[in-house]
């Protein structure tokens, strides 16, 4: 059985992040497992084609 793990990233860290690379940099300062998580998480997606296009979130006007 899998554990769900919550990771509270501040308002203003999600405001101004520039890309995903800022992101990655608050987490693996905060919470390096996550980072790990996430980016095996990916890589999965990424060999199955499941990946999301980031450029839809861009379009979003809350979205920096």
């Amino acid at each position: 059985m899998s554990t769900t793990r919550t990771v509270k990233i501040p308002e203003t860290v999600l405001m101004t992040a520039q890309s995903l690379d800022d992101l990655e940099d608050w987490l693996a300062s905060h919470d390096p497992e996550s980072l790990r998580q996430m980016r095996r998480i990916r890589h999965e997606e990424d060999l199955a084609e499941q990946g999301k296009d980031l450029g839809q979130y861009h379009e979003d006007p809350r979205c920096p």
